[in-house]
C-alpha cells in the first residue's frame, strides 16, 4: 500500500508492517502504545520508554549514527524516522532498500498529525485515534498560567529552544511568551541572556543534564529571574506521552 509521509513522500508498504524499525525514543513509545510491541524489531539506544518491554529490542545504534549492518540483519518492512532527530545522509542510504516514514514535527497540530500517519501506516487507525482523544482532552484540562516571559534552556554551552520547536508551541499552549524569536535552537551568550531578561529560566532534564553550577550561574546572570529544573520528555517528546504532559505542566503552575 502506499502512503505519504510528513515530507509529502510516497512510501510503499507492505500492509501490515510486521517488523518495524523506529529511529526516535517518543515515536518508539507511541508504537508501543498502539499496541505494536511484538512488530518493534528495532530501536535506538535512546528508547528508553517504555521502561523494561523495549530493552528487549535490537538496537541499530544512535539516532544520528545507524548501524546499517545490524539493520540489514533484521530485515525491516518498514522504518520511522524524523527528519529533525535523524541525520539525512543515514535516511538516503536506508530509503534506498526500505520503506521509511518520515515526520516533521513543530507544533502540537503536527505531533497529532504524526501520530495519525503513524498509526495509519501501521494498521492501527482505531487506536491511534483513541490517543489523540486522549492527548486532547488532557490539554482541554490545563490551568491558565500567568503570562511570564520564559527562556527554556536545553544545553550548555547555553543553547535555548526557540521559535519554530515542539517545545515553543508547550510554552505557547501555557501561555508563557518564548523570549528567543527567530531561530530554533540559538546558542545565547552571557551578554545575550542578560538581554533577553526573562521572568523565568526552565532548565530541561534533556538533552543535556544541567547541574547544580550551571544553575548557579543563571542565577548570577538574572538574578530576579526564577530558576526551575524542568522534565524535558514532557515538553519535548511528541507523541502518546503527551497524554501524560498536562498534569506535569500544572505541577509546575507554583514554581512559575
Amino acid at each position: 500500500m502506499e502512503f505519504t509521509d510528513q515530507l509529502s513522500r510516497k512510501i510503499d508498504v507492505s500492509f501490515p508492517p510486521q517488523r518495524i524499525i523506529s529511529l526516535v525514543p517518543s515515536q518508539t513509545e507511541l508504537l508501543f502504545d498502539l499496541g505494536l510491541s511484538n512488530r518493534v524489531a528495532g530501536v535506538t539506544k535512546f528508547c528508553i520508554h517504555p521502561a523494561g518491554t523495549v530493552k528487549s529490542k535490537t538496537i541499530i545504534g544512535g539516532t544520528k549514527n545507524f548501524r546499517f549492518d545490524v539493520i540489514d540483519q533484521l530485515k525491516p518492512d518498514l522504518i520511522i524516522g524524523n527528519k529533525e532527530e535523524n541525520y539525512i545522509e543515514g535516511i538516503s542510504i536506508l530509503e534506498q532498500k526500505y520503506p521509511v516514514w518520515m515526520s516533521d514535527i513543530s507544533d502540537y497540530e503536527s505531533a497529532l498529525a504524526m501520530i495519525r500517519g503513524v498509526a495509519a501506516v501501521t494498521g492501527t487507525t482505531e487506536r491511534g485515534k483513541k490517543i489523540i482523544s486522549t492527548i486532547n482532552r488532557a490539554f482541554e484540562r490545563l490551568p491558565e498560567f500567568p503570562r511570564k516571559r520564559v527562556l527554556y534552556l536545553i544545553w550548555h554551552p547555553w543553547m535555548a529552544a526557540g521559535t519554530g520547536t515542539f517545545i515553543h508551541s508547550m510554552l505557547s499552549r501555557l501561555g508563557l511568551i518564548n523570549v528567543v524569536e527567530g531561530s530554533r535552537y540559538p546558542e545565547l551568550s552571557e551578554a545575550a541572556i542578560r538581554q533577553l531578561n526573562p521572568d523565568v529560566v526552565l532548565l530541561s532534564s534533556e538533552p543535556f543534564p544541567f547541574k547544580a553550577h550551571h544553575e548557579n550561574s543563571i542565577r548570577q546572570l538574572l538574578p530576579h529571574a526564577k530558576v526551575v529544573h524542568v522534565d524535558g520528555e514532557l515538553f519535548s517528546w511528541y507523541g502518546s506521552r503527551m497524554a501524560k504532559a498536562p498534569a506535569y505542566f500544572a505541577s509546575l503552575l507554583p514554581v512559575i
